[in-house]
């Protein structure tokens, strides 16, 4: 009986993080609206939590998530230099960066649907 109570206790905190995952893509998501602050709120809760989904499935989605914010920063960094220096080569790196935006959060999300981590991340 003990070991049931504790299998539902655990399911449950499993929904909970998979609710946290799918929050973080929505921030992630929400990065093309509200200019990329959503991209760090969503890093932010991935470090905050990301002790309690270690051992989980869950944890490739956040590896791959953390992982998302990176490429995109960087990208978008690398971006705001050349266009700062009023070289127009920015905008060939902003799109890329957008796009490979745009597919991590399309397969981080799809995968996460089918309750299935992230294999071969990278």
């Amino acid at each position: 009986m003990n070991n049931l109570l504790s299998t539902e206790k655990d399911t449950d905190s499993l929904e909970t993080l998979k609710n946290l995952t799918v929050t973080v893509y929505i921030c992630q998501i929400l990065t093309f609206a509200l200019a990329g602050f959503p991209l760090l709120v969503g890093v932010a809760i991935n470090f905050y939590k990301r002790n309690a989904v270690q051992g989980t499935w869950l944890e490739s989605h956040f590896n791959w998530q953390i992982k998302t914010v990176w490429m995109t920063l960087a990208g978008f960094a690398l971006a705001g230099l050349f266009f700062t220096m009023g070289l127009e080569i920015g905008l060939f790196i902003l799109l890329p960066t957008l796009i490979l935006l745009v597919y991590r959060i399309v397969i981080g999300w799809t995968t996460l649907a089918a309750n299935q981590p992230i294999k071969n991340i990278s």
